[in-house]
Parts: structure tokens; sequence; C-alpha cells
């Protein structure tokens, strides 16, 4: 009787060719790869690239169509987080082979990218996007070392109850030449354990409040209306704005890139420095934001 050969099925060297992303990040990187015709869903939430729009949609953030993925046939399925723990679960159990990254740092981010780069056999585009992402970063990183002072900043990602300290975001504006006014709140990876008393802002005292608020506008007038809150320098001079969440609170290129670039040049306007050339945000940012092209502060 002849053995049967595993390898010549060639089955366990195929990457996936069906991938549904049930968050924003992981589609970005398949896009920058040159691997979007891999994707054949996504989440409602997906905003870059615009393209991506077109793709079926199949989830929210916390909850997901399961009939409507099973229907697309996708051979992996890539998730985010403990937030998405009970989808992960429904599709393990529907037999679906399921990937849930949980990135976390700037670095973890980076690692991200080149696991989902090897999973669909990219490996190389993979370590280039990364290398390309940290010379930008490198870039902002220098800009920033010609500041005098670095401002002191109060980063909010949540209005009621009042969370911030959500670790890339901390670690973005540090590169962008900010100092986080609670960076013990970092290693809490549960938004639970990172709410904040309205009273300990005041006492911080930032230059600057920059808010995102996930799937919301952020309200100004109700966070310079907070008891306490006039004495803060940040409401008195006038350096409250919004960061749209699609730009900073998805864990992926976009924070890295247009995210840390609205940091840098909000900080830089902040601080009183002209930013570097070549470092203006790509998107339009807080209309309030004090303008050169887009909205952005003028470069040297």
């Amino acid at each position: 009787m002849n053995a049967v050969s595993i390898v010549d099925t060639g089955e366990f060297v195929k990457p996936p060719r069906r991938i549904v992303c049930l968050t924003e990040e992981t589609t970005e990187v398949l896009y920058l790869l040159g691997e979007e015709e891999r994707i054949v869903g996504v989440s409602g939430f997906t905003c870059r690239p615009k393209e991506a729009r077109q793709k079926p949609h199949v989830s929210a953030f916390t909850s997901a169509k399961i009939d409507k993925i099973l229907e697309l046939r996708p051979d992996l399925v890539i998730g985010f987080s403990n937030l998405q723990a009970e989808i992960a679960r429904d599709l393990i159990r529907a037999g679906v082979n399921t990937l849930v990254f949980n990135q976390r740092s700037v670095g973890e981010i980076f690692q991200m990218i080149v696991t989902l780069a090897r999973i669909v056999g990219a490996e190389q585009a993979g370590v280039s996007l990364v290398d390309g992402l940290r010379a930008e970063l490198e870039r902002v990183a220098e800009s920033a070392r010609r500041f005098s002072r670095r401002p002191r900043v109060y980063f909010e990602e949540w209005m009621d109850p009042i969370i911030s300290g959500i670790r890339w975001v901390e670690e973005l504006l540090e590169i962008a030449g900010g100092e986080p006014i609670f960076p013990h709140l970092r290693h809490e990876q549960d938004a639970a354990r990172r709410v904040v008393d309205s009273s300990d802002v005041v006492a911080a005292q930032p230059d600057v409040i920059i808010a995102s608020w996930c799937g919301r506008k952020v309200n100004k007038s109700s966070i310079r209306s907070r008891e306490g809150w006039e004495a803060i320098p940040a409401v008195q001079n006038g350096h409250i704005y919004e960061v749209k969440s699609t730009y900073i609170l998805q864990p992926g290129p976009a924070a890295l890139t247009e995210g840390a670039l609205q940091l840098h040049a909000i900080l830089a306007h902040v601080a009183g420095v002209e930013q570097l050339k070549g470092l203006s945000p790509a998107e339009r940012m807080d209309p309030d934001f004090v303008s050169g092209e887009n909205g952005a502060s003028s470069s040297v």
C-alpha cells in the first residue's frame, strides 16, 4: 500500500485567501501590503482606506453578524482585544479559524503588522512597511526635540466616565513632543482601570487638552464647563482640540501616521515651534486649530 504524503497536498503552505477583518487596523495593513484582494468582509467602522468601505460590512466593534460572516466562507477572521472575545468564541465554535491581536503599544503595533504580513506570505513587504513607519515616527521625534519645552497633555478617550491613558496614544504623545499628565495609566489595559477623577485633571494643570471620543463628536463646551476646569491653562488659553478617532484610536497604521502628525502639529503650535518640513497632516484637522494648509501649522 502506498503511503499518503500530506506534503503533496500543499495545504499547509497556502496563505489564507478569504479574510474577514473585524477592526479597521488590520484592513488597512492588508491594503498597505497590497493584499486587499484577500479581504472579504470588514467592520462597519472602517474608514481607511476609503475603498475598503465597499467590502461587505459584517461587524460593529463588540458585535458581529456571525451568520453573514459564515456566508462569506472565510478561512481566517481577525479580531482585536478582549472586547471581541465573545465574537471570537462564537466563530471558533462555528469552526472558523480566528486570530485575535491585542496590540497596545507602538512596538506591539509593529509586531502585529509583521505577524499579519507573515500570515499572508508577504513578510518582506511587512518588514519594509514597519521600517517606513519607524522612519516617519523618528522624523516626528526629531522635530519634537527642537521644542524648548514639552507641553503637558491631557488626552481624553471618553467623557462619561472620564477615561485617559491608552498606551499607544500616550507613547505617540511623547514622540510628538508632549508630556502626558497620567503616565502610569498606560500600563492598564482595561479602560475601567483608566478612569480618572475630574479634580485630578485640574490638579495636573495640562497646557493642552486633546480629545477623541470613539464614535462621537467631541463637545468642547461640555469640557470647558466642567467644575473647576476654568482654572486649567489649556482651557484658559483655548487649547482644546479634537483628533478624530479613526486617526488615533485604532492601534495600527493610521495612528502611527496621520494620528502622530496631528498630535505633533497641535503640540508644536502650543510650544510655539514650527514643525519640520514634510510633517503637515494629510487630513483636515480640528477647525479650531490655528491653521496653515489643511488646518495644519506651517513647517520649516
